[in-house]
């Protein structure tokens, strides 16, 4: 089974061989949501965390705005 580190613990993860690029991940370790970036080799992006201000749905509704 690939493997390769969290880019944020250092923690061994290992990626199912079937996984698809694009795939969320979660580092059991630190729980940081992890973006399966390359496949030859195996390589995990931090997915980043909304900015207040940002849109943060799928609905384009902004975290601070009124409904």
């Amino acid at each position: 089974m690939p493997s390769t580190t969290c880019p944020e613990c250092e923690e061994r993860i290992f990626v199912d061989a079937n996984s698809e690029q694009g795939r969320i991940i979660t580092c059991e370790d630190c729980d940081s949501n992890l973006e399966l970036v390359g496949l030859d080799p195996v390589e995990l992006d931090v997915v980043s965390q909304s900015e207040p201000g940002e849109y943060s749905d799928g609905f384009n509704i902004r975290e601070h705005d009124e409904i």
